[in-house]
């Protein structure tokens, strides 16, 4: 029985790299600023998840305590500054620059959760580490190589992935108070605020798209928003942010497999052989975390 429950965390992580997987294929079809392509994203999902959570908190006769709310209005926040900070960096660098720079998340979240939650990170994990990042660096690295100068578009890609490491700690700590769908739901509304404060601030317009970017926009909030997000949330839930954050690092090899029929980019044998590395890291450090979890008193 403890195992079959266990396995359930990284099932969910499955699915959260699928769902993430067709992020930017979405970004790519939807013909609109990235950040316009973000809100709606948002608050389509924001608005599918409101009856479910408003009726799951009914049917609990339960209010979110201030404690409660503190950790998705501050992993929305972190949301929001991560999408305008991502979907801009898109547009002034190449995209695999920004895609690789912008899942630097477990960088952050390892030196987070080492110098100021001292985790004891065994030496398998950083093996791990280090083969996940170095397979993404295959998988997506091509422009990265060729154009190795960082400007605006790399700054803005780094400071994207500080807070996306932000939002998995702040989503972390507030899964001990709210369950997955009342957190999504939170975080969601939060983030779609803090997009329609950037969009309104940049003067990107909201309307005169055509039919299919609206499609697009709500394919996005579904499968990637709600349906990514509500297994991210419950994975972290289960699993601390040092182990579900590399796994992140799954979603460029997906969405470079999904290009091949979609976008019709072919990836190279180096990149095949960079994604085979991204998945011999990322079973290293499930099993570093099986292993503490095991010797944990």
């Amino acid at each position: 029985m403890k195992t079959r429950l266990n396995i359930l965390p990284y099932l969910a992580l499955g699915a959260v790299i699928v769902c993430l997987g067709f992020s930017a294929i979405f970004v790519r079809l939807a013909n609109a600023p990235g950040p316009v392509s973000s809100f709606y994203r948002l608050a389509f999902a924001a608005v599918i998840l409101t009856p479910f959570a408003v009726y799951r908190l009914a049917k609990r006769q339960a209010m979110v305590s201030r404690r409660g709310l503190i950790f998705p209005l501050i992993g929305g926040t972190f949301s929001a500054i991560d999408f305008t900070f991502w979907s801009l960096a898109v547009n002034m660098t190449i995209a695999g620059n920004a895609t690789l720079l912008g899942n630097a998340a477990p960088l952050w979240v390892a030196l987070f959760a080492w110098l100021v939650l001292r985790e004891r990170l065994r030496g398998r994990f950083w093996l791990g580490l280090v083969l996940t990042l170095g397979g993404a660096v295959l998988v997506m690295g091509s422009d990265f190589f060729l154009h190795p100068v960082f400007g605006l578009g790399d700054i803005l890609a780094i400071s994207s992935s500080v807070f996306y490491a932000g939002y998995f700690l702040a989503t972390q700590r507030g899964r001990e108070y709210l369950d997955p769908l009342t957190y999504v739901w939170l975080s969601a509304c939060t983030t779609a605020l803090g997009l329609l404060a950037v969009n309104l601030v940049m003067h990107y317009p909201l309307t005169g798209y055509p039919l299919q970017s609206w499609l697009v926009f709500l394919a996005s909030a579904i499968i990637s928003q709600t349906l990514g997000y509500l297994a991210m949330s419950y994975a972290l839930g289960h699993l601390p942010a040092s182990i579900v954050s590399p796994t992140m690092i799954g979603q460029p090899v997906l969405t470079t497999i999904l290009a091949i029929p979609i976008l019709g980019e072919v990836p190279a044998a180096w990149q095949i052989a960079g994604g085979i590395l991204v998945l011999a890291g990322i079973l290293l450090i499930h099993q570093a975390h099986n292993q503490q979890a095991g010797t944990s008193p």
